[in-house]
């Protein structure tokens, strides 16, 4: 694991998400990072992260991929507009394809980058890959949120 913070300790230090709140002592607590275009994550499953025996959930596995991207988008149209912290960004929508087992009882990485995006949203390409192969693919919308919607400056 890095030593420096990660996008979600830098500017969420006190999210709660199942997937990558840094205050939710239950959930996955993705830590990713931004390296050149893509943003990248280790992560380790747990043993009651597993669907069966050696295996992990595909739920887990939706999360990974879901709070990653979203991250990734946060971090683009941040960078992108020139702002000093991201926008509050939520999922539009995402697809996973689950294309092999993934073990949960080694490293899990998790790569992600932006593919499209206007003002507001972005379109996120990720992966996550175990034992140095791809085990799902995701690609998603996510959209910064503006004042009344209930995300609204939640980091």
């Amino acid at each position: 694991m890095k030593n420096e913070k990660s996008l979600q300790e830098t500017f969420a230090p006190n999210g709660i998400c199942f997937g990558c709140g840094v205050k939710n002592e239950k959930g996955l607590r993705i830590r990713s990072f931004p390296e050149g275009e893509e943003v990248t994550a280790e992560w380790r499953a747990d043993e009651h992260h597993q669907a069966f025996p050696g295996m992990l959930n595909g739920g887990i596995v939706g999360a990974l991929l879901d709070c990653h991207s979203n991250w990734t988008a946060a971090h683009f149209l941040m960078k992108r507009s020139g702002k000093d912290a991201p926008d509050c960004t939520v999922t539009a929508n995402y697809s996973i394809k689950l294309l092999r087992p993934t073990p949960f009882d080694v490293p899990i990485y998790l790569k992600a980058r932006v593919v499209e995006s206007t003002e507001d949203r972005a379109t996120v390409e990720a992966e996550l890959i175990a034992n140095d192969k791809v085990c799902a693919t995701c690609k998603g919308l996510f959209v910064a949120v503006r004042e009344g919607h209930p995300a609204y400056h939640r980091w």
